[in-house]
């Protein structure tokens, strides 16, 4: 794993040690990370704070050229909202920890012309199927079912 991925994952076992839902997503500019964030639904009561949303919050407000040429990582394919937010930022390539467990909005990233790398790595494939097997009520929640 790259230390980009490292620090995603090591968010979401952040948020796991927080009770809440274990994926984390880094932002990274210039080979710098500028935004780093978990899912923190539970932990904040909130409908939004999935952990791409949450890095791009802790990005801040930034000019359009930086999200343009950002790297995002997550540790599972983004959903429908954060793949939104990564269209409407311009974020041009986004690399996945792993889409076994959920496969998100991959193809329509790819037809706006984002380019998407899954690695398909095993620590983040069983860190979320332990956590949906045991929680899978809250992790329907987090995924509207």
């Amino acid at each position: 794993m790259d230390a980009f991925m490292q620090a995603a994952f090591d968010e979401a076992q952040l948020g796991l040690k927080e009770g809440g839902i274990p994926i984390g997503s880094v932002i990274v500019h210039g080979g710098k990370i500028i935004g780093r964030g978990h899912n923190r639904r539970v932990q904040e009561g909130s409908a939004t704070k999935h952990g791409e949303m949450d890095a791009l919050e802790n990005a801040g407000r930034q000019p359009a050229s930086v999200y343009r040429d950002s790297v995002l990582y997550t540790t599972l394919s983004p959903c429908a909202m954060c793949s939104g937010a990564i269209l409407l930022y311009g974020i041009r390539k986004v690399i996945i920890g792993e889409h076994e467990s959920f496969m998100g909005e991959e193809e329509l990233l790819r037809s706006r012309g984002v380019q998407i790398e899954v690695l398909d790595n095993p620590e983040c494939t069983h860190m979320m199927k332990d956590f949906i097997a045991s929680k899978p009520e809250l992790w329907n929640e987090d995924i509207g079912e």
